[in-house]
């Protein structure tokens, strides 16, 4: 199969509580799982980044409360921790990898 457009919007997003991932099925037929805490600690948003930077840790254990839709744009996740200023472009969602691994791409 072909690699997904990095600017193409999932076809499905399911946001499964229990377990705490976020699935998203792609144009291409490929569905990828990001567990929550991965998402949390990879948040986009500039003090997520600016932490990372200065290699302070972030939350992993808060739990993925809502994922909103930003436009066609990606999504704004909000975490139990009260963290909601993340905004998640398809292509860095993309980024994160298909088994939850940061970076790994599919097989």
């Amino acid at each position: 199969m072909d690699t997904p457009d990095a600017h193409a919007a999932p076809t499905r997003i399911v946001f499964h509580t229990a377990s705490q991932f976020l699935e998203l099925a792609w144009p291409d037929g490929e569905v990828q799982r990001l567990p929550a805490g991965l998402l949390r600690e990879q948040c986009p948003c500039s003090k997520c980044e600016a932490a990372r930077i200065a290699r302070r840790a972030l939350p992993t254990a808060s739990k993925l409360e809502v994922a909103r839709a930003v436009g066609e744009y990606g999504l704004q996740l909000s975490f139990s921790d009260g963290h909601d200023r993340g905004i998640y472009p398809w292509s860095y969602l993309l980024s994160l990898g298909w088994d939850g691994r940061v970076g790994h791409q599919r097989p």
